[in-house]
């Protein structure tokens, strides 16, 4: 009889405010049930330690001058996951065979083939007593990936799952936008990459420029005027990055100085059609398809639900390409990546493959994930 596994997926994204938590039932392969999810939020203390951590490490380098800070940092938010972990499997009585535990994401640069997560995957199997999948990105990057995005399998389930036409893309807008373009059943036609900037230049301008975290709902942008000089100069700038062929990013790529000087509004605003302008310029230039089919797009992840933001795409966009929200088909889009995370530490387990040649420009179909079982 097939067995089928209960895993715990945690995620915490590049806006570190909290952990997303899901529990799935699955095989590995094509079968799947997303039975919990929930958010929880950082504490104040933690949030301002990690962004303060972030800031500091801009090179591999750093990683060795602040290895003290960061290893006190990793304890905190590895017992941050235990206790938030306990609360769900007491509260729940869940039986839980596997945790997929992504950590936070500190330092990622694709081409040193480094991606460093803060998360102490032998402390959490030990206070959990449960088995630990931990480091998925090392194997993939290992073998010449980029170590990102690996959602993309994940993806790939839940278009089928779901029955949805053919061809299909899952646009993810977190702190970077990443899409999935998915024109046949096949694995070997799977194909996904980094397009850059998602929330991440706009919560930092906002963080920066007021008491908030992000634009609520786009209503900042909405306020603001576009500065169409400056819009049109950082596009430019960024496709001559782009030409580097980079297909995963860190937030750490970007920065922004080209909307210096401008106020909080217009600020917002600009950043919203520049991000919004990368979006539609992927999806028209990148994706190959009949002009005559029609093609869905479904949004998951926190800037979904930015209406200026994606407006600015959807405006754009030719009209046999329809863009929606991955709710409408009750997947709840703001747990995607903590579910991904439950499943692909189901497929570590059974040493099943996680990424491919084109999803992370890895050599070759490989797997990933380290199985930690220390109690």
């Amino acid at each position: 009889m097939e067995k089928i596994y209960t895993s715990l997926g945690l995620m915490s994204g590049t806006s570190m405010d909290g952990i997303d938590a899901s529990i799935i039932k699955s095989n590995g392969e094509d079968k799947y049930e997303a039975v919990f999810d929930q958010y929880f939020k950082f504490d104040e203390e933690l949030y301002r330690d990690l962004v303060y951590i972030r800031n500091k490490i801009n090179s591999s380098r750093d990683l060795e001058i602040n290895s003290v800070l960061l290893e006190n940092l990793e304890r905190k938010i590895t017992l941050f996951h235990a206790s938030i972990c306990k609360k769900i499997i007491n509260d729940y009585s869940f039986d839980i065979d596997l945790i997929g535990f992504h950590g936070q994401t500190i330092f990622h640069n694709a081409n040193e083939k480094i991606s460093r997560q803060l998360g102490d995957a032998y402390l959490l199997s030990n206070l959990l007593k449960k088995k630990v999948i931990y480091n998925f990105r090392e194997n993939d990057m290992i073998n010449g990936g980029q170590g990102a995005p690996l959602a993309p399998i994940f993806h790939l389930l839940l278009i089928n799952q779901n029955q949805i036409n053919l061809p299909a893309c899952i646009l993810n807008i977190g702190g970077i936008a990443n899409i999935t373009i998915i024109s046949s059943r096949d694995l070997k036609d799977l194909r996904s990459y980094d397009i850059g900037p998602g929330n991440c230049l706009l919560d930092e301008w906002v963080r920066k420029n007021s008491e908030e975290r992000f634009d609520k709902n786009g209503e900042l942008a909405k306020a603001g005027k576009t500065d169409k000089i400056i819009l049109n100069q950082a596009i430019d700038n960024f496709n001559n990055i782009k030409k580097n062929n980079s297909i995963s990013f860190d937030i750490k790529d970007f920065d922004l100085n080209f909307v210096r000087g401008l106020s909080l509004e217009d600020g917002v605003s600009t950043l919203t059609d520049f991000t919004a302008f990368l979006i539609y310029q992927s999806i028209v230039t990148s994706i190959n398809f009949d002009r005559d089919k029609k093609l869905n797009i479904l949004i998951c992840g926190g800037g979904r639900k930015n209406s200026s933001l994606i407006n600015g795409v959807k405006d754009k966009l030719p009209s046999n390409v329809s863009l929606c929200l991955i709710d409408d088909y009750k997947i709840d889009g703001n747990f995607v990546e903590s579910q991904a995370f439950a499943y692909l530490a189901i497929r570590s387990f059974l040493k099943k493959k996680i990424s491919f040649p084109k999803t992370t420009n890895v050599t070759k179909p490989c797997s990933g994930g380290a199985l930690i079982k220390n109690y």
